[in-house]
């Protein structure tokens, strides 16, 4: 795709403690070389990490959805005013806290999702100035909603998206065609994004989003096509505001 689609912007998230939670926004505002804002501002080191929280660290260091599969059941609201989060699931009681001052809360609200013959989770971890994605780089993801219902075809059963936990959901492209886009900049609304490298999946996708039980091979399904990946991680070239609705050049 070389000039101007019918392709738009249809839906933002993020999710503000990694992998437990996320929302849906109305418009965001990024910047240059780092992530949404609060997306992925806390991660949950596990008692078995490596990392003092002071740096950003591979995803093997904390609790996810891909070990814990009910943690993929958990919504989340950030009052970035309060700096607190509220943390919803279907069989825990609301739990509303500062990441920053009441781990414990967390902690102690989470036990009862993590199995047993997992490493616990420990501690929050908070790194000033940048999300805690799968990157080594402050990333935004991208995913292409064709692409999803290129893998429910496959499936044979719809999916809830949030399977992907992605940020940013476009739609009226063909599918797979984000993969086109690798080192070159596309521009959402006002703002510039470069997309550096593809996003391999994991078992966090074949949990469902409304239970947090395992109840289909995502991984599977990719693994016909020759990959496991889905969506792009990009870099955030230009500040600006974005809004569903807003057109996708590249």
């Amino acid at each position: 795709m070389s000039d101007r689609a019918e392709a738009r912007l249809v839906q933002i998230w993020r999710h503000p403690i990694k992998s437990h939670g996320r929302e849906t926004l109305n418009c965001v505002t990024l910047r240059a070389g780092e992530t949404i804002p609060w997306d992925r501002r806390w991660a949950v080191a596990h008692e078995m990490a490596g990392t003092d929280g002071t740096a950003w660290a591979p995803c093997a260091n904390f609790s996810r959805g891909s070990k814990a599969p009910a943690l993929m059941a958990i919504n989340a609201v950030a009052d970035e005013t309060a700096g607190t989060i509220t943390l919803t699931h279907p069989t825990r009681p609301d739990l509303t806290f500062d990441p920053d001052t009441e781990a414990a809360a967390l902690l102690d609200w989470v036990r009862p999702l993590m199995p047993e013959d997992r490493a616990a989770s420990a501690r929050i971890v908070r790194v000033p100035g940048r999300g805690m994605t799968d990157s080594e780089f402050p990333s935004v993801s991208v995913v292409n909603m064709a692409t999803h219902r290129a893998v429910e075809q496959k499936l044979g059963r719809l999916l809830d998206i949030r399977r992907w936990r992605g940020n940013l959901w476009l739609d009226g492209l063909a599918p797979w065609q984000e993969f086109e886009w690798l080192d070159r900049s596309i521009t959402i609304g006002n703002v510039v994004l470069r997309p550096r490298e593809r996003i391999e999946r994991c078992m966090a996708t074949c949990a469902n989003p409304d239970t947090g039980r395992r109840d289909a091979d995502v991984l599977g399904t990719l693994d016909t096509g020759g990959h496991r990946d889905f969506g792009l991680r990009a870099e955030v070239i230009t500040d600006g505001t974005l809004r569903p609705g807003d057109g996708v050049t590249v």
